[in-house]
């Protein structure tokens, strides 16, 4: 005769009732109700799942709309489509994103992004949700949230692009048999929706460039030559955080004057003619330069008065329960130290930062009216058939926009 898989009743019973039966085990996550029915309480509200004699599938039919609950969301009906399940696709999608970053060809920075956005659909979706369930009123809700948390298209297009990524990553590597459907609405911000964005935070907040007036404020009140030097480079050559914090010292020709340094972000290659009060501030840096204590940080021109880099950023790795916990630490010494001199100076303002030198210099370097030399400076990527077609800018034209730029700056009454 089998044994009975029914749970065992350990309480004497109580006016003819059937006492309240014992967890199967210490960490079940339901308890027995009155009703003669696994229960659980979640966000003040108590939900009913399978009968006392079946403790195993009341726990299967909690699991199952578990994450829902949790999150608040009202649980789906599961779906017959089958295929994978969100978390079974963000694994793979962020496993094939760790293949790319241990070869290179993607930055811890950006693994982190992926890893955040991956997160994000997991919380908004539920773990185990059918992919093939997700649907154009899905992310029409989700839509409304991204955009709730990230104020201008700007900051919500590269975030919904990465959530797409997702999925067309699924599709591509044949973990779901047809792409998925979202909607009229969940799609990156349109060029015009970009402009309005971008007018309306200028009314909001002021300009995102700086003035003559400012820069040579900065110049003369920046509390160290590093960071007297980076805004320099900031304005000549259109160089942002990472641009500063990465560059190699034999990148420089201070005797002829050139900086031939390809852009970090893009990789694509970069010569930029140097002011004279660049080249005399960064002599001076190179000369000043210690030892660091990290090998990889031998021979860059810019370190912190630690030895460290001034942009730095990092994965943190950690094993429990069998898994492996990505965490992202990031610190951007330029951005604060900028931040602090803007703030005694009092220009700070919202959208103004080290990285609207770059801004700055685009805006101003347009008036020499070549922009072929401007983005070549800048390291734009140009996609079109004659970039295919052209091996380089005369250096003259390079020097007509950095002089273009000196003249606006260092020319008294000039704006």
């Amino acid at each position: 005769m089998s044994k009975s898989t029914a749970t065992r009743l350990t309480r004497k019973p109580v006016g003819g009732k059937p006492a309240k039966p014992e967890k199967p085990r210490p960490d079940f996550p339901l308890f027995p109700h009155a009703s003669g029915k696994w229960a659980k309480a979640v966000r003040g509200k108590t939900y009913y799942f399978g009968r006392w004699n079946d403790p195993h599938g009341a726990e299967s039919e909690y699991l199952a709309v578990a994450d829902d609950l949790h999150a608040g969301r009202e649980p789906r009906p599961k779906s017959n489509a089958g295929g994978p399940t969100l978390r079974e696709t963000c694994n793979a999608f962020m496993r094939a994103k760790r293949i790319k970053m241990d070869a290179g060809s993607l930055s811890p920075r950006s693994f982190a992004g992926y890893d955040s956005t991956c997160r994000l659909l997991l919380d908004n979706f539920g773990r185990n949700r059918s992919v093939a369930d997700l649907g154009p009123t899905d992310f029409e809700k989700l839509y409304a949230k991204l955009a709730e948390r990230y104020h201008g298209a700007a900051s919500l297009g590269p975030r919904i692009t990465q959530v797409r990524s997702v999925f067309k990553y699924a599709f591509e590597a044949d973990l779901i048999e047809k792409p998925v459907k979202y909607g009229p609405v969940f799609k990156t911000p349109s060029r015009s929706e970009l402009r309005k964005s971008k007018g309306k935070k200028k009314q909001q907040n002021g300009s995102r460039t700086f003035d003559a007036d400012e820069i040579r404020q900065m110049l003369d009140s920046a509390p160290t030559l590093q960071l007297k030097s980076m805004i320099l480079l900031g304005i000549n050559g259109a160089l942002g955080n990472t641009d500063c914090s990465s560059l190699p010292v034999s990148a420089l020709d201070l005797d002829k004057g050139w900086l031939d340094y390809p852009r970090p972000k893009t990789g694509v290659e970069r010569q930029i003619p140097l002011w004279p009060e660049t080249i005399a501030a960064l002599r001076t840096v190179v000369a000043q330069r210690k030892e660091p204590p990290d090998p990889d940080d031998e021979g860059l021109v810019f370190l912190t008065r630690f030895g460290q880099r001034w942009v730095r950023f990092e994965l943190l790795e950690s094993k429990a329960y069998g898994k492996t916990l990505i965490k992202s630490k990031s610190d951007d010494a330029i951005a604060k130290a900028t931040a602090t001199l803007l703030k005694s100076l009092g220009l700070k303002r919202p959208g103004l930062s080290f990285y609207s030198l770059r801004h700055t210099f685009e805006t101003i370097a347009g008036g020499c009216r070549d922009q072929l030399a401007v983005d070549a400076i800048m390291g734009h990527i140009d996609g079109s058939m004659a970039a295919n077609y052209r091996h380089g800018i005369d250096d003259d034209r390079l020097r007509a926009v950095a002089d273009h730029v000196h003249s606006w700056l260092f020319t008294e009454g000039v704006e």
